[in-house]
């Protein structure tokens, strides 16, 4: 069954492919009416969750604080540009860089996320490296991150 969006619908949640994202990212959000919240295919249920939260969250966050997606799109490419220059280690996420506009967003959305993947069961460990493992997969090569 797929669900329809109305006028009073918020989000869109979509789980696609890796390579169908709309650059080296595992989860992304694209604002509108309704925002579209996306998280690449991990053949988990939980994971999949996990990153869709996470990426709710962060954008909620980001739009109360007036961060807007563009500014947070042009950050994270820019930061991927510097991780193949090899100024950030594979393992960095751009929302967790001092310098990332969105932060403080990225952290609450992560806290959340952990707390959400405790109750749920889910090994932080084991779900992280399945992040790195579909990135590693990836047509681009480079570590994944959440936005």
């Amino acid at each position: 069954m797929s669900a329809v969006a109305t006028k009073e619908t918020r989000y869109v949640f979509k789980v696609v492919p890796h390579h169908k994202q709309r650059y080296e990212t595992i989860g992304d959000w694209i604002p509108g009416r309704p925002a579209h919240v996306v998280a690449s295919r991990l053949r988990n249920p939980d994971y999949e969750f996990l990153v869709l939260l996470h990426e709710m969250v962060e954008h909620e966050l980001c739009k109360k604080h007036g961060i807007s997606d563009s500014v947070v799109v042009a950050f994270d490419k820019r930061f991927e540009e510097e991780r193949r220059q090899g100024l950030h280690s594979v393992s960095a996420e751009p929302g967790a860089s001092q310098r990332a506009p969105y932060r403080k967003e990225h952290a609450a959305a992560t806290r959340i996320e952990r707390l959400a993947a405790k109750q749920l069961g889910v090994n932080w460990k084991r779900y992280t490296a399945a992040l790195v493992k579909l990135s590693s997969n990836s047509r681009i090569k480079h570590p994944p991150h959440r936005r």
